[in-house]
């Protein structure tokens, strides 16, 4: 029901000057939703609790308080499906433009784009009359197996806590709730709805919360996703310590928490611990022996016969409600919602730049790219350049307008005259197909391997460059939902063709698609290798622009690549086990970057790592006092110049070491960062201010962060691993 349709039903029953507090949108929200509560019933109450069909909730039609439809995300809106099923509606005005994964997001290190993402999906989200979408998903990648890396914001809790905040903004501008996903330590498809994660608390606080909390109180979600796992032998979906403790408690949380669909189990904690929307708990309710299985969730009819013989408190119910009514409100209720577009050529122009400044150039020997302006040839290989991405890989599956592929786009991108050569060069997933949505493309192919390979060596024998195009992709046990991946190396035999086209033409530059670090040992071997993620509808157009040099490359790592997957903590430890039903984190906070400079390891390319076509300069590091007080601030300085030919963007990334510390702390951590775009020449000084809340560590003695006096040291450069000055500074 809209909520036009809902108010003129609602008119036949009262006048305007009898006008329900709760309708009046110039009173307080609270206001509103303390008057909409006192005139519900108890069974009106429940039913609002709960799904009522695959992807919505019931309003409260005698109040003319509308239905909740939320949609999957976070990269686009997903097609209408079956009101009881998964599969797709068969609508033909509900397909979507598709953004980059949010991998490529966190690589922009830009919270420009994370604005534009924001309010583009945002205004797709609000066309196709969506209340609540299901994203962002920050949950921290702790191990590059996992298949679902590629929905979230990198290893580090700043970054992640930072890119979000404008992200949860700009969507909400458009009356359209996020709902920040998964919440908390799913870090893992395998067992995930069974796993109990084992971790302590300074690392539950320190690492896997921060992003979450930001999304909270910086950035004001107005709903937050329970995540499959186990916590403390709770399903997270109802979970008192992380629910009802710290979400609600510590943060102040006033939105809804709403389940995972299918991640509810028990009807007594969901009552209790925190869960307010439940989805997904039973999809099928015609064969379940009940008029309506929704009826059959756990918080719906048992819900509701534990409030009327007194074993459930009305107290904890109506806390519910007001819950999903502030949501309903800020979303379905409002009236000056504004109008949304679709597939609009702004959105497709946000996706391509987005992509583009997303895009990390790991490596670039000897100038190749650019791709020169005299290239007569130019060899395309790799199923990945021609193979569309936005259909599979889970829950962000979509339903495209278009998608450019990178074959298409450097095709576009070539100057006239310019032959482009493709061959497949190996096989890999031929399937093109997710809940009836269909690519269409014929992807079979009659070529042995050896003849692939021969074919595509053939080609580059006399080619000015080669461009390999390979990666990962949806399928399972790759880049996907519910699945993990079951190594580090690049599937389908693909560094056998990277090698051989290597020892035929050294202009060889790999283009690597996926969400998640692979293995590169042939990395001596090629001169360029872009990693390029999964960039949408507009993915081939923002490849092109990186490599013929329309955009120059200023994506930085948001997780490290590591050489052997024993260089991860996780996997050093042996504490991921995909058959286990316990996840131990045992390296604790030492995840990612903090783990390689922890034990001395050189990653394969560093978090925060990525070159530019140009070159940057750091200089004239300043320090406004080398004392700080712990109840103050400290500004600090450096100059970046641009030395290069071109304009580029540069990320200045400040990193703060603890020189001694009562408790173990990595060498050092992300702090602050800023993405400043240089003209050829020009020279700027970028600013930080170091707060006590940056120096602080949480000490689970106390139960507490925790500020101790001492020496500290800023860490200011490219990466983690190019540190270009060094400020030290006094805490009392």
């Amino acid at each position: 029901m809209t909520l036009g349709i809902a108010l003129l039903a609602l008119s036949c029953c009262e006048s305007a000057s009898d006008k329900p507090v709760y309708l009046d949108e110039k009173k307080p929200l609270e206001l509103r939703v303390e008057d909409a509560l006192s005139r519900m019933t108890l069974e009106e109450k429940v039913k609002v609790l709960h799904a009522q069909s695959k992807f919505s909730s019931a309003g409260v039609p005698r109040l003319g308080i509308p239905d909740l439809w939320c949609t999957d995300g976070p990269h686009g809106i997903r097609p209408e499906v079956l009101w009881d099923k998964w599969r797709q509606a068969g609508w033909t005005n509900d397909s979507c433009v598709a953004f980059p994964a949010l991998t490529c997001l966190a690589a922009t290190w830009s919270e420009e784009m994370s604005a534009l993402y924001g309010k583009s999906i945002g205004e797709e989200a609000r066309y196709r009359e969506k209340d609540v979408l299901l994203g962002p998903g920050v949950n921290i990648y702790r191990t590059p197996l996992n298949g679902r890396n590629f929905e979230y914001m990198g290893e580090d809790p700043c970054l992640a806590s930072v890119m979000v905040v404008p992200y949860i903004q700009e969507v909400q501008k458009n009356g359209v709730a996020v709902c920040v996903k998964h919440y908390a330590l799913n870090n893992q498809e395998s067992l995930r709805h069974e796993y109990d994660a084992v971790v302590d608390d300074r690392t539950l606080n320190e690492i896997y919360l921060p992003a979450f909390k930001a999304a909270v109180q910086q950035g004001g979600a107005w709903s937050i996703m329970g995540s499959y796992n186990l916590y403390k032998g709770q399903h997270v979906c109802h979970n008192q310590y992380l629910l009802n403790d710290i979400l609600k408690g510590e943060w102040g949380f006033d939105g809804a928490v709403i389940s995972d669909w299918g991640g509810c189990h028990d009807t007594d904690e969901a009552i209790t611990n925190g869960l307010d929307l439940e989805f997904g708990t039973w999809t099928d309710g015609l064969t379940m022996g009940a008029t309506n299985g929704y009826d059959a969730y756990h918080l719906a009819h048992a819900y509701l016969e534990r409030l009327r013989d007194g074993r459930a408190s009305e107290e904890v119910l109506n806390d519910k409600v007001r819950r999903v009514l502030r949501l309903n409100f800020r979303t379905a209720m409002r009236s000056d919602k504004p109008y949304g577009s679709l597939c609009s050529p702004e959105h497709y122009e946000a996706a391509r730049r987005i992509g583009g400044e997303g895009i990390v150039l790991l490596k670039n020997e000897g100038g190749l790219l650019p791709v020169k302006a005299d290239a007569k040839k130019i060899l395309v290989v790799g199923e990945n350049a021609i193979k569309m991405m936005t259909v599979g890989g889970g829950s962000s599956s979509l339903k495209v307008q278009r998608e450019v592929s990178p074959l298409d786009g450097i095709r576009a991108a070539a100057p006239a005259g310019v032959q482009v050569v493709y061959e497949r060069g190996y096989v890999g997933d031929v399937s093109g197909s997710y809940n009836g949505v269909v690519t269409g493309q014929d992807l079979s192919e009659s070529r042995s391997s050896a003849q692939l390979i021969a074919d595509a060596c053939s080609q580059a024998a006399d080619a000015d460059v080669v461009i390999f195009v390979g990666g990962l992709n949806k399928a399972a046990h790759q880049d996907c939902e519910d699945s993990d991946r079951y190594g580090l190396e690049l599937p389908y035999g693909q560094d056998a063709v990277i090698k051989a086209l290597a020892a035929v033409n050294p202009s060889l530059a790999v283009v690597i698609v996926s969400g998640n670090a692979v293995a590169m040992p042939w990395v001596e071997d090629v001169n360029a290798i872009v990693e390029a993620w999964y960039g949408g509808s507009e993915a081939g157009n923002a490849i092109a622009d990186v490599l013929f040099g329309k955009v120059n490359p200023s994506g930085k790592l948001p997780f490290t690549f590591p050489i052997r997957l024993e260089d991860n903590g996780a996997h050093a430890l042996g504490a991921y086990d995909p058959k286990a039903t316990e996840a131990h984190y045992s390296e604790g906070i030492f995840v990612g970057y903090r783990w390689a400079q922890k034990h001395g390891i050189k990653p394969l390319f560093a978090f925060g790592h990525g070159l530019s076509y140009t070159a940057f300069e750091y200089s004239n590091p300043k320090a406004k006092r080398s004392v700080m007080r712990a109840d103050g601030t400290l500004k600090m300085s450096v100059t970046v110049t641009n030395t290069g030919e071109l304009a580029g963007k540069e990320v200045v990334q400040l990193y703060i070491k603890d020189v001694e510390a009562s408790l173990e702390r990595p060498e050092m951590e992300l702090k602050a960062f800023r993405k400043i775009a240089l003209e050829p020449g020009e020279s700027k000084v970028v600013e930080f201010v170091v707060t006590p809340d940056m120096l602080k560590f949480y000490d689970p003695a106390k139960g507490d962060w925790v500020l101790e006096p001492g020496r500290f040291v800023a860490c200011i450069g490219a990466s983690s691993e190019d540190i270009r000055h060094r400020i030290g500074f006094e805490v009392k």
